[in-house]
């Protein structure tokens, strides 16, 4: 155990870094495999001594819920697990447990990966592809039964990969079968952001209005040019869950909608006035007017001032 029993740090974060690590905040026995692992919460807990504490976890986490009286925290916001949902922890996140159990007759799994198990494969090359690793906590995923039995069909065929002798194409097999279940989360996420496209209208909408009141309020003078990270945190979302619904809604990420944002700005200084470059690229919120004219080019094919002169 990493803490005594009955101990609950209110400050310090437990570190929770291997598979059997994780087994004995569930009490659980020594996994079949070291470097992953399937955990049904029906008739399993976690352990009382893990209840409201933080603990950052050193895997990759890929979590069902049914429905439960309880919730989960990550950082300082919780989830009300109401409904099924899918959840998606990486190493290094945070998160704590508030006691409460499932009243659900199944209240799901989790299925849990070191980066071990995947590091020399193209999962482990592309693992971070799947940005939905690093969406918060309230941008779960949500799934029909029928998507639930799917994925119940891979998590099977890994347990079993693992629960029989281990041979050389194992690890193969599993890391093919975890690589097959994101890759359908991926689509379940596609729907998702699908069905709720005039939510994101709403929130692109938002997003454009975001971006001119930082400019109508001089707030480039303060913070410098407005950063995905701050706009997410403007409209209540991680910077991922953002880009990726601007990338599914109009074919371009944040990072893409601020940088056009920017340039059609320029454009309108450069042709309307006869500021030098240098003040635009103030106006704007670069502290560096290179890195204005570097982003200008990268947009444009041209400079700040070969732009201005051909207009």
């Amino acid at each position: 155990m990493f803490i005594p029993n009955n101990f609950k740090p209110m400050n310090d974060i437990v570190h929770i870094e291997s598979i059997s690590d994780m087994h004995d905040v569930f009490g659980l026995p020594k996994p079949r495999h070291p470097l992953v692992s399937i955990i049904r919460f029906k008739n399993t807990q976690i352990q009382p001594e893990y209840h409201h504490v933080r603990c950052s976890f050193g895997m990759y986490g890929i979590a069902h819920k049914n429905e439960t009286k309880g919730s989960m925290k990550y950082g300082r916001n919780s989830y009300d697990f109401q409904e099924g949902s899918m959840l998606f922890i990486k190493p290094g996140q945070v998160l704590s447990y508030d006691g409460h159990q499932s009243s659900a007759e199944d209240p799901g799994w989790i299925l849990l990966f070191h980066p071990d198990l995947i590091r020399k494969s193209e999962l482990g090359m592309a693992i971070d592809e799947y940005s939905f690793f690093s969406y918060d906590i309230t941008e779960a995923l949500h799934i029909s039964e029928e998507e639930k039995l799917s994925l119940y069909e891979i998590l099977t065929k890994i347990e079993n990969e693992y629960h029989q002798n281990i041979d050389r194409h194992s690890q193969k097999l599993i890391v093919s079968n975890i690589e097959l279940l994101l890759n359908y989360c991926t689509r379940y996420y596609d729907r998702q952001f699908y069905t709720r496209s005039n939510l994101n209208k709403d929130v692109l909408v938002k997003f454009e209005h975001l971006l001119k009141d930082y400019y109508n309020n001089d707030d480039q003078y303060q913070n410098g040019v407005p950063t995905v990270s701050y706009c997410g945190n403007a409209l209540n979302m991680s910077s991922k869950y953002l880009s990726d619904l601007l990338k599914r809604e109009t074919g371009k990420n944040a990072k893409a909608h601020i940088d056009d944002f920017l340039m059609n700005k320029a454009k309108s200084h450069l042709l309307s006035t006869t500021a030098p470059i240098s003040e635009i690229a103030y106006g704007l919120g670069f502290e560096y007017s290179q890195h204005f004219s570097k982003l200008f080019k990268a947009k444009s094919g041209m400079t700040p001032s070969e732009y201005r002169s051909l207009n």
